[in-house]
């Protein structure tokens, strides 16, 4: 196939960019060229989404057979894309975001549950339902938190930074809210099983980890991924409505519980995650935060003195 990655030079983009490659179809990529491509030879249209002028000129004479839209948070990001394929492509692969979930009474969410209309994610909800009233061939993808090598994301790396220098863990709650998190190969190793897939057009797909834990115990985790004893790991519980942080972030997650199925995706897509949180940590931990020097930068730690005084 000849595919379309809207992205390609960022953390899921990499990885996605590589495994197709892999597989041997010609890919294409379409971002602002701020990053250089993930796989040698890989074609490159240096274009702005953000202008749908823009992205036409650059892409009307293009054809595809495929398109992965990574990076797409709002309808305005996406519709003109659509629009100008539309009738032209045989599946158009959304990512969207498991975020888009209204908290519910029974957990795991599955793809059915109701959305969050004060969602920050909304906008990828919007745009789902866009899709599907268009008639564009698509599936969408939800995955909950992912991480792995080259996230940019602060989320494994809270964790590192303060278990590096051993500092106290300050964890919102009573630390039991319970979490779920993906690694970022397996998150594209699912998306690549979407194509020629014909029971996943017109469907969303929760992907993620297999397994759910609390934030204590990612902690714990995050600390036997680094060769270090969790029976050391000092924790704080606090409120966090008891602070005011500002537009500072205390906490990379969600104090709520949060975690969703993915046996449809396992299903349709003859998908299951390869790795297990420990395994995911230590390649995170070992092949990106000890590989480019993470544990040796200045880090600031004044919202964790915030709490601890």
């Amino acid at each position: 196939m000849r595919i379309l990655i809207i992205g390609g030079t960022r953390f899921i983009g990499v990885y996605l960019t590589k495994l197709l490659v892999a597989s041997g179809h010609e890919v294409v990529l379409f971002n602002r060229g701020n990053h250089p491509a993930p796989v040698a030879g890989v074609n490159q249209i240096i274009g702005d989404r953000t202008i749908a002028d823009d992205m036409t000129q650059k892409l009307s004479s293009q054809h595809f057979d495929a398109i992965f839209d990574n990076n797409g948070r709002e309808l305005s990001d996406t519709q003109p894309l659509a629009e100008l394929f539309v009738g032209k492509v045989r599946h158009f692969i959304y990512m969207s975001s498991a975020g888009v979930y209204l908290p519910a009474m029974e957990l795991p969410h599955v793809e059915g549950d109701a959305v969050d209309p004060k969602s920050r994610h909304k906008g990828k909800h919007e745009t789902e339902a866009y899709l599907s009233k268009l008639g564009i061939p698509f599936t969408s993808i939800r995955p909950t938190y992912i991480y792995g090598p080259q996230n940019y994301n602060q989320l494994e790396s809270w964790f590192f930074d303060r278990l590096a220098r051993d500092r106290p863990l300050p964890i919102p709650g009573n630390g039991l809210h319970i979490t779920q998190l993906g690694h970022v190969e397996d998150l594209a190793t699912a998306m690549t099983q979407v194509l020629g897939c014909e029971r996943a057009i017109g469907q969303i797909y929760n992907v993620s980890g297999d397994r759910y834990v609390t934030f204590d115990n990612l902690a714990r985790a995050c600390a036997v991924a680094m060769g270090k004893s969790p029976e050391n790991i000092q924790f704080v519980h606090y409120d966090p409505k008891s602070f005011d942080f500002g537009k500072r972030k205390a906490f990379p997650f969600r104090t709520q519980h949060f975690f969703a199925a993915i046996g449809k995706a396992m299903g349709d897509l003859d998908w299951q995650p390869n790795y297990d949180l420990v395994s995911g940590l230590k390649d995170s931990f070992h092949n990106d935060y000890l590989a480019t020097g993470k544990d040796k930068l200045e880090v600031d730690f004044s919202v964790d003195e915030q709490i601890l005084d």
